[in-house]
């Protein structure tokens, strides 16, 4: 281009700018908000004027391959510092994170949270140190924090987690970080509609995973143009061969197969790396998955496509050497970062209350229903929520807010692990996600549940058919572990509403909790029997019959509080007054206003759970009132259930009206 041509060019280029700066500030109010759209734009114009400049590609591949071996020595001496690590995972996939970090992604390393930066899961977490290394190369902190990797004080852990800002989800338990990724491309190309791309790093081990394959299954689906998955297959797992060693071929079929377009590449080549990424940008209607074909260990003599290295630092005398090997310049070479695109919206999301509750007392309606229509409600009110279900939703009734907010609702079908992990990624975009299934089938997920407690991520649960009250369907659809899964998870609350009231304001709390919550609904209907202006406070507890003369406490949560009002009344005929409580938020337990309603009725008090007795509602009160000299008993399912109705069931498992009064009776004869 000519210079005349070139300087026409920038004077049209100017203009432009200008007219697109003039349109987009009209667009706000607040002098705020028209700032952030100048800072935007003047980012997205250095960007452009950026790519003039390109250097020249045989000198970029050069850069490229440096900066990879920058990363090689990084991890190395990292991980020599700290005593521990997997540097040889690191160093097969160099080439990759160089490539993305310094050339392909779209992001501000200053900025991890800027609302149009590209996004990076590694999904192989046991990379850690190549993730940190590309970040400090990029500027994101300086060099030297690397080598506080693996210490207590640091954010640099052994496995990302979100201690880490560029770390969006905790990775390491493998065959999650594709599932991530679908949410994070979901939001970004279903929701928002931004041009966002994420790029998720695998081992090719970790493939393995069924998880990935639900994933994979969902991004075809849904047509995920925006998601890159890179396999690093260097054929080395923890122990021994991968299952298909470097058998490239057996990946690209099976990506292929369900529906992927796959690019296979030589994942210590640049050239073919950005080659490959190229495509991928232009790629239509179909998520890519760039199979790479790597060496583990690459680089360093000792440790390349050799089994015993995968989780072990290399000496100080082994990392001198291979360091030397390696031979990487001391600079940084000059190579550019993109920049991320200008945002098309800034304007907050408006939120507003959820409409109240509207039944009329002793109305029959199932829990898992009202939990359909708080949901609804929660979604006009509040438009960062959506709703997962697995294939279910006309029983856990989320098929309500399918109807009513049909693009914020996801289908996806009967994968649960897949169906969490992709919650976690819509998470991090700052939606807040709803996953809704029979209880039972949560537990399929437990891992991922896990993950979603170590990330910190803002995840909701319904878990409904709760309890051997679903009757006649069998062991295998009821949910009696539930309970113990969740109130293991750090930061959770754990609900169990017993109507339809409660059930739609506890759904309104979930969402203003900050972190995983879980809210468990049951079948049966069950009346009504609080009024629509009750509150339910996270960390309380309602109080439903007392008298000054209580004998005993009686505590149930969901369909357990109705038989135990009703276990009441008969007492009551016989002159046996107890205390009946809702313990609708079983996490947290409000311990102190328990112990007192304990210790005013008896010092004594009587569980009934439809849950197994192991890390169910009992223990959680026997924990919460110890060493207060309170005798706490339970009633709980304790052995497989049948089928049979729930009637029947609840009476066969003692926890009926008639055997909750029967158990009542044994306990106070036995205190006189």
């Amino acid at each position: 281009m000519s210079d005349g041509k070139r300087s026409q060019r920038r004077r049209k280029l100017k203009l432009d700018w200008a007219g697109a700066l003039k349109d987009l500030r009209d667009q706000y109010t607040s002098v705020e908000l028209q700032h952030k759209a100048t800072e935007w734009m003047i980012e997205e114009n250095l960007h452009y004027l950026a790519k003039e400049k390109q250097m020249p590609k045989e000198e970029k591949i050069k850069a490229l391959q440096d900066t990879a071996n920058r990363l090689r020595v990084h991890c190395i001496r990292m991980t020599t510092k700290a005593g521990s690590g997997h540097p040889t995972t690191c160093l097969s996939a160099a080439e990759i994170a160089a490539c993305l970090f310094f050339d392909v992604m779209r992001y501000d390393p200053k900025k991890p949270n800027h609302p149009m930066n590209d996004r990076f899961i590694l999904s192989k977490g046991h990379a850690a140190p190549l993730l940190y290394a590309a970040l400090a190369e990029a500027g994101a902190f300086p060099i030297e924090h690397l080598m506080t990797l693996r210490t207590l004080a640091s954010d640099l852990e052994g496995h990302p987690t979100p201690r880490f800002p560029w770390a969006y989800v905790a990775s390491g338990s493998l065959g999650q970080g594709l599932s991530v990724g679908v949410g994070m491309a979901l939001c970004w190309k279903r929701l928002d509609e931004v041009d966002r791309r994420a790029y998720v790093l695998l081992g090719d081990g970790e493939t393995a995973e069924g998880a990935v394959w639900e994933s994979a299954a969902l991004a075809a689906q849904y047509k995920l143009d925006n998601l890159v998955a890179v396999v690093d297959v260097n054929r080395l797992g923890q122990s021994q061969e991968t299952m298909y060693g470097h058998d490239t071929d057996v990946y690209v079929r099976k990506f292929k197969a369900f529906g992927w377009r796959t690019i296979l590449v030589d994942g210590h080549n640049c050239e073919e790396l950005l080659r490959a990424f190229g495509k991928a940008k232009r790629t239509r209607e179909k998520p890519v998955a760039v199979i790479a074909r790597t060496i583990k260990g690459k680089g360093v003599s000792i440790a390349e496509d050799k089994n015993g290295f995968h989780g072990r630092a290399f000496t100080a005398a082994e990392a001198e050497e291979a360091i030397r090997e390696i031979g990487a310049p001391d600079e940084h070479p000059a190579i550019r970062i993109r920049r991320p695109r200008m945002g098309v919206s800034v304007e907050p999301p408006t939120i507003a209350e959820a409409a109240p509750p509207a039944y009329n007392l002793g109305d029959m309606v199932a829990t898992r229903q009202a939990y359909g229509t708080g949901l609804v409600k929660l979604g006009a009110a509040d438009p960062r929520v959506v709703s997962l279900d697995g294939d279910v939703k006309n029983s856990t009734f989320s098929q309500f807010f399918a109807k009513e907010h049909g693009k914020r609702f996801v289908e996806c079908f009967i994968a649960e692990q897949n169906m969490v992990g992709a919650a976690m990624g819509l998470s991090t975009c700052g939606k807040i996600p709803f996953v809704s299934t029979f209880g039972a089938f949560l537990a399929r997920a437990c891992d991922q549940i896990r993950m979603v407690g170590v990330s910190r991520a803002n995840v909701k649960f319904c878990g409904s058919h709760a309890g051997c009250s679903i009757g006649e369907d069998g062991a295998s659809q009821m949910a009696l572990e539930d309970l113990s899964i969740f109130r293991a998870i750090p930061g959770s609350i754990v609900l169990y509403p017993c109507d339809a009231v409660s059930s739609e304001r506890l759904v309104a709390e979930m969402a203003r909790h900050n972190g995983i919550a879980f809210i468990r609904t049951s079948r049966p209907k069950t009346p009504v029997v609080y009024r629509n202006e009750e509150q339910f406070p996270v960390g309380g507890l309602k109080v439903l019959r007392q008298s000054e003369n209580d004998r005993l406490c009686l505590a149930g949560a969901g369909v357990t509080v109705h038989e135990a009002l009703k276990a009441h009344d008969m007492l009551k005929e016989e002159g046996i007054t107890v205390r009946v409580l809702d313990l609708y938020c079983v996490k947290p337990l409000p311990a102190d206003e328990l112990t007192k309603h304990v210790l005013a009725a008896g010092s004594r008090i009587l569980v009934a759970e439809d849950h197994y007795p192991e890390g169910g509602i009992g223990e959680a009160v026997a924990a919460a009132v110890s060493g207060k000299g309170i005798a706490v008993h339970g009633a709980a399912v304790t052995s497989i259930p049948g089928s049979d109705s729930a009637e029947v069931l609840l009476d066969f498992h003692g926890l009926s009206a008639r055997r909750l009064a029967e158990k009542v009776r044994r306990i106070v004869a036995e205190s006189q």
